[in-house]
């Protein structure tokens, strides 16, 4: 049985593969017996999810999630977190509901249903903790409407047809104005003091590039050192361009040979022979491994509200401050349009005021003026 117990998690996790698809994610058990238990009905969902692929015009929600999988989502950066949401999906409507049954009214449903949700905790199985909140509309937003709309997205690639389509705009929870935070004081001096140096480089580069979190996930393949550009698959499907700076080249320049594909790895701190880890060896930084430490990472730094995503802020704050330049910003964070890019434009506030000061300060002097001549 392939299930393993995380060092920061009370659970045991799985992690196998059926006929080139990889099934991976926390078993929510806390004995191997029933850990193995789980995997088994894991190992039988996956089956199903795999075979679908020879039904490619069935509308069952199982048949088209188990083909969106195999083409799509198993090769997610968060890959078990799209298998978790998927699967959500399939126990909320039942495996045989046709995708072409969900209208408006199924989807308005799901909605309510999800935001009744609340936040998942992993904490010590024993104690006692309060009642965690509500999740958040982003959360039901991303982890929900939007998935399932990547189904019918998908479906509608294969030549499956809807009569009603839900109105997906009604659906989206209006979510609050996400807050631009970036570092402050000595910060940034206390995040390097306590950052490990196998995700150093990392880090340094999501500081310096404002990449998101999977993007930074690199392998060699898309790094082009002769055009000086990093190339690759970003947010939407949309393709990411990042000039090869001087400070982005001294960052990943000494990380060469370290592994033939990923560009960033880590080593490995204890021998895990369930999750095929060696002491002393290095591996590929996964997008779950990242995240956990940076959490690590944060706490031991003392840095409170400063998610990875912030890295992007703090970039993108410091280079329209220095520059004074939006649409530069707005390249440089591989926005499609520049409204996305506003947010930042309060860092250029003290430079509005100086400038409102300024006129009004020279309006006043010619009134004065024009008043004395007269």
């Amino acid at each position: 049985m392939s299930v393993y117990r995380h060092k920061e998690s009370p659970f045991y996790h799985f992690d196998f593969q059926f006929k080139g698809s990889r099934f991976h994610g926390s078993t929510g058990c806390t004995s191997r017996r029933e850990a193995e238990t789980f995997e088994r009905a894991e190992r039988d969902k996956a089956k199903r999810f795999v075979k679908t692929a020879a039904s490619p015009a069935s509308t069952k929600l199982d048949d088209v999630a188990g083909r969106y999988w195999n083409e799509v989502g198993q090769h997610h950066a968060g890959a078990d977190t799209t298998w978790r949401d998927i699967e959500r999906l399939i126990n909320y409507f039942g495996p045989t509901t046709l995708l072409t049954e969900i209208g408006d009214d199924e989807v308005a449903k799901l909605v309510a249903w999800r935001r009744g949700h609340r936040v998942t905790r992993h904490g010590h199985p024993k104690k006692k903790a309060s009642i965690p909140p509500l999740i958040a509309p982003a959360t039901v937003n991303r982890s929900t409407t939007e998935v399932l709309k990547k189904l019918f997205t998908r479906a509608k690639a294969w030549g499956i047809r809807f009569d009603r389509e839900p109105n997906w705009k009604q659906h989206w929870l209006k979510e609050p104005q996400e807050i631009v935070r970036e570092l402050r004081g000595d910060e940034a001096d206390r995040l390097e003091n306590a950052t490990r140096d196998d995700y150093r480089a990392i880090f340094e580069l999501a500081s310096a590039s404002g990449m998101r979190l999977n993007e930074c996930l690199l392998r060699w393949s898309e790094v082009n050192w002769e055009v000086r550009k990093i190339e690759k698959q970003g947010k939407g499907n949309k393709r990411v361009s990042v000039p090869i700076t001087d400070a982005i080249r001294q960052i990943l320049w000494p990380l060469r040979g370290h592994h033939p594909e990923a560009v960033f790895t880590y080593v490995a701190r204890r021998t895990k022979r369930g999750a095929g880890l060696i002491k002393g060896e290095r591996y590929p930084v996964t997008y779950n491994g990242l995240k956990t430490v940076w959490k690590r990472t944060r706490a031991a730094a003392g840095v409170s509200g400063f998610r990875f995503h912030d890295f992007r802020h703090d970039f993108a704050t410091k280079l329209l401050r220095e520059t004074k330049n939006l649409k530069l910003v707005q390249r440089a964070l591989n926005h499609a349009d520049i409204k996305t890019t506003t947010k930042y434009a309060h860092v250029v506030d003290d430079e509005v005021a100086a400038g409102v000061d300024a006129m009004q300060k020279s309006r006043k002097k010619s009134r004065s003026t024009a008043r004395k001549v007269s």
